[in-house]
């Protein structure tokens, strides 16, 4: 590792913390090498495949100018055809291999949006491409010293960057004020980038003065760092390899994009309350960094009627760096009112509603006290962590004489949820508190409780799949039906090609694993599209679309732990291929 000295702002010297190795002549020798085996070893037969997408450089653009993105992956045949989620988005493949110009029209959407690629022979996964009206900056090798960083001359900005190659370190300067605070953060997990990314914040000597490695929400990190006198300071991103293996260098190939974004300006933390009613007059208090007196600290939402299967919005108050994410409940958006550390002074709880609370100081608890029906099932759920602050939360019910009926702590992330039955007796209490004793004005917590309604949920284990004309495949579908939903539901698979019949198999009423058998006729044509799997409630007409979960716990999105968070979650418009019996023999025999 080579060291360099430099001066900070008061005219110091210290050392260079994290520089790039030089292997020039050992990776010279080493292309050569493929070179010449590769040359020896070309395959006879070369038959086309389906498109493999890994990943989309940059992963954002701004609308309304000329971009321009990179297809990370295999395409054989160049070009494949290209499906998005909205007909207003469109790629257009350009002579240059991987490359396609993007067209988007004034109508279309901003935020994240699917890409599949798809020839004759099958699609691929699908991929982010994010729309923005903010301007993007691309990152510019090399910028791998701390020495020679990228300059960011001007705040706020957002960096598409690429940690190309093993211990890549990408780094970037920017000036602060005494006093002023930088706001740095990364997008790479949410994106499905396979890079556990990092944050270091270095000062003009090259000594290390923040860090992160993840921002509390998920895998991605951010700092804010206040600046103690006028200088340069350097933010390098860097990161591991996810999932984790057993090298320990920095991580770094073509599939490892990542958004930075930096601000010095206004920017959000969060708001109070924490969420926003459904359908009821909202009005936010606002919280965050760098915001001047003059500045409005208040945000009136007015009474908006959300749709029901929306259960987030996205704010962006004028003047502010970025924007926020809340939760939208079903009732009223509460604020605690303190003191109500004990049962003889808890604040009432609607049902449905959410408070924002504050544990405000180690070994703080607070009381809200409820009515419940025997037998009446309640669901409560208390977000903290997910929101990025330094509470670990734990919830418990009481009943009227302080008996602790039910606690936890933990639910599928460090935030508890619970679904409680209420016993005998009409009167209970919902306690909060933190489980490490720890407490101050950032130790928020959105406590939520709602009555649950009966829900069903449908998914499949793949979104892309191939049939062959003359045979039957089967198609897996998974039903979950919740707080005694019972409607019988008839399935419908929408967009299917002539040739091509479902058998459906009756739903059972408890739910549960189904298959259907897709009947691909010996004269059928070939075919790639996209379907829908439909499934109607009777008698309410009621539709519930079948998806596929990009998130996971688990490996069935290839991922060991999966992907737990990303920019979207879910799709619904699965892909259908159906190859001719001569081109599945073709391809069986290439293989």
């Amino acid at each position: 590792m080579r060291r360099h000295l430099h001066r900070d702002c008061a005219g110091r010297r210290g050392p260079d913390v994290i520089d790039t190795l030089t292997l020039g002549c050992l990776r010279c020798f080493t292309l050569l090498l493929r070179i010449f085996w590769m040359g020896l070893f070309v395959p006879l037969n070369l038959t086309a495949a389906p498109p493999v997408l890994d990943q989309i450089f940059p992963a954002a653009i701004q609308v309304g100018i000329s971009n321009s993105v990179t297809a990370v992956g295999t395409f054989d045949p160049w070009p494949p055809q290209v499906r998005t989620d909205t007909p207003g988005l469109t790629l257009i493949a350009t002579t240059n291999h991987g490359v396609f110009r993007v067209e988007s029209t004034a109508d279309t959407s901003l935020g994240p949006h699917l890409i599949r690629l798809y020839n004759s022979e099958g699609a691929s996964a699908v991929r982010f491409l994010i729309l923005t009206q903010d301007s993007q900056i691309a990152e510019m090798e090399p910028n791998d010293s701390f020495a020679h960083p990228q300059p960011m001359d001007v705040l706020p900005a957002t960096i598409n960057g690429r940690l190309a190659k093993s211990g890549d370190v990408d780094s970037y300067a920017v000036d602060l004020k005494a006093g002023q605070t930088l706001i740095a953060s990364v997008e790479a997990y949410t994106l499905q980038s396979p890079v556990d990314a990092a944050l270091f914040l270095l000062d003009s000597r090259g000594i290390r003065v923040a860090q992160n490695h993840d921002d509390g929400r998920t895998l991605d990190p951010a700092l804010v760092w206040t600046a103690q006198a006028d200088c340069r300071y350097v933010v390098q991103v860097f990161g591991f390899d996810y999932p984790a293996g057993s090298d320990v260098r920095f991580a770094g190939n073509a599939r490892c994009v990542y958004r930075l974004h930096l601000s010095n300006g206004p920017r959000l933390s969060h708001t109070l309350p924490l969420g926003v009613g459904r359908g009821t007059d909202t009005t936010l208090h606002l919280f965050g960094w760098n915001l001047p007196a003059s500045m409005p600290h208040a945000y009136h939402l007015g009474r908006v009627e959300f749709p029901s299967d929306k259960t987030e919005v996205v704010i962006r108050p004028p003047g502010f760096d970025g924007s926020l994410r809340l939760p939208i409940g079903m009732g009223p958006e509460i604020l605690e009112q303190e003191p109500n550390n004990l049962r003889t002074n808890a604040n009432p709880l609607e049902i449905p509603s959410a408070v924002t609370g504050t544990i405000d100081k180690a070994g703080d608890v607070d009381y809200y006290s409820f009515s419940a029906k025997e037998g009446e099932l309640l669901l409560f759920d208390v977000q903290s962590a997910s929101f990025g602050f330094p509470l670990d939360p734990w919830l418990k019910i009481e009943d009227a004489n302080g008996r602790e009926l039910v606690r936890v702590d933990d639910g599928t992330s460090a935030d508890p949820s619970l679904e409680w039955k209420a016993p005998s007796g009409t009167h209970f209490f919902a306690v909060m508190g933190g489980l490490l004793h720890r407490g101050g004005p950032e130790y928020l917590y959105r406590l939520s409780v709602t009555r649950p309604e009966p829900t069903v949920k449908v998914t499949v284990a793949e979104d892309a799949f191939s049939v062959t004309a003359g045979k039957t495949n089967e198609l897996k579908l998974s039903v979950t039906r919740k707080y005694g939903h019972s409607a019988p539901l008839t399935a419908v698979l929408k967009g299917l090609p002539p040739g091509v019949t479902a058998i459906v198999p009756d739903i059972a009423d408890k739910g549960g694993d189904f298959t259907i058998q897709l009947v691909t006729g010996a004269d059928a044509k070939p075919f790639s599209g996209p379907i829908q799997i439909a499934l109607t409630e009777s008698p309410s007409g009621h539709e519930v679309i079948a998806r596929r979960e990009l998130v996971a716990t688990g490996e069935n999105n290839g991922v060991p732990q999966g992907y737990k968070h990303l920019v979207l979650e879910t799709v619904d418009r699965l892909w259908l291929t159906v190859l001719s019996p001569a081109k599945a023999a073709e391809d069986k025999g290439g293989k």
